[in-house]
């Protein structure tokens, strides 16, 4: 009776988990209205003048479920928008120097939930819902923004996981699109060797300078207390202040300068009295372990605030500092890959779109994502 008992409950047990990941996989009815810009998380105002390269950004994970909640959020989720907006202005902005910024809010999977699953199913997931908002997303802006100009793509974590299925699939049914991109910037989400095995027409960055690639990196400290739940074997990575796949060490004399995060503000970047993001000089090296596929910083302390929280990642993964670490390293590579791009294209870029090649020294003035600046 007992044995018939257990029996029942593991197969009842089976039955919910089955109907959950049959839920976090179902194809959504209809996308999100990207005609709508409340469901936009940044456009540029129309005063802003139009430069010849567009930036589509698509934020980490801001989703958060309470007990019992929905595992997918609303696209008008609070809690999820105010993230949304924290992360825009730790990583969007590093390209804000270099191009017009667009960037759609989109509904998204739980965090916590996402990552208890097998990466096979984690790819499902995204597959579905998160990725049918932001391929429309991504749509509207083709059509109505980017207006025929070369762009780059921007994400993190989830966002990056959504733009890896936006490469794998849109690109490869328009290959004129895929043509204009200059390069994606996909970090906090491992781009596999078997993933670029699958779709050969993808190319990963070798180079500072080689346009329509991949760039991506997950960063970690040299001892981590815990697996990191963000990387997965046979990831490749670039090293994100000489941007190559070597394993040499860059040192943090070599890195342009990173950010530091003001926790007043929920994590936003620190600003100069003039309301520039201010740079640090001298806080984050970086080496590529291929052996692991991760990008290792040995100069900064992963056991102290704001590096480990309690309650966060194992201490050690530097998952939420993968554009905090290296920020004006990721602006200044930007602006060689514009550079380089028009003049592959036999089209000089204009000082305005490469922003400054020579590190990004200029700053941009803070905007106001979720709002017309």
């Amino acid at each position: 009776m007992r044995a018939k008992r257990i029996l029942a409950l593991t197969v009842a047990a089976l039955v919910v988990a089955a109907v959950i990941a049959a839920s976090a996989t179902a194809a959504p009815s209809k996308p999100t209205d990207y005609q709508q810009r409340s469901h936009w998380l940044y456009l540029p105002s129309k005063s802003v003048k139009q430069k010849r390269v567009a930036v589509f950004y698509v934020y980490p994970t801001a989703y958060s479920r309470a007990p019992g909640g929905p595992i997918y959020c609303a696209v008008n989720n609070p809690g999820m928008m105010q993230g949304a907006q924290v992360a825009f202005q730790r990583q969007a902005t590093a390209f804000r120097t270099v191009g017009n910024v667009y960037a759609p809010y989109y509904r998204q999977i739980d965090a916590t939930y996402q990552l208890s699953q097998p990466f096979a199913q984690q790819k499902k997931n995204i597959a579905g819902i998160p990725s049918a908002d932001v391929f429309a997303a991504f749509k509207h802006f083709l059509k109505h923004f980017d207006h025929g100009r070369p762009y780059i793509l921007a994400g993190h974590s989830q966002g990056s996981a959504v733009l890896a299925n936006l490469l794998a699939k849109y690109m490869k049914a328009h290959p004129a699109v895929y043509k204009r991109m200059i390069v994606a910037y996909v970090p906090g989400y491992p781009i596999q060797r078997s993933y670029l095995r699958q779709h050969p027409f993808l190319k990963f960055a070798k180079s500072s300078s080689d346009t329509g690639v991949i760039a991506s990196w997950n960063t970690e400290a040299p001892t981590i207390a815990a697996p990191n739940p963000v990387v997965q074997p046979g990831a490749v990575a670039i090293n994100p202040i000489t941007w190559t796949r070597t394993e040499t060490t860059a040192t943090a004399g070599q890195n342009p300068g990173s950010i530091e995060l003001n926790a007043a503000t929920g994590g936003t970047p620190i600003l100069n009295s003039n309301g520039t993001i201010k740079r640090f000089m001298n806080v984050a090296d970086a080496r590529v372990d291929k052996g692991k596929g991760v990008v290792v910083c040995s100069t900064i302390d992963a056991a102290d605030p704001p590096y480990f929280t309690p309650g966060g990642f194992p201490m050690g993964v530097l998952h939420t500092f993968d554009y905090p670490l290296y920020f004006f390293s990721v602006r200044a590579n930007a602006a060689d890959r514009v550079a380089h791009y028009f003049a592959r294209n036999q089209a000089p870029a204009r000082s305005s779109d490469a922003g400054h090649a020579g590190g990004g020294r200029r700053e941009d003035r803070r905007g106001t994502a979720g709002g017309v600046p």
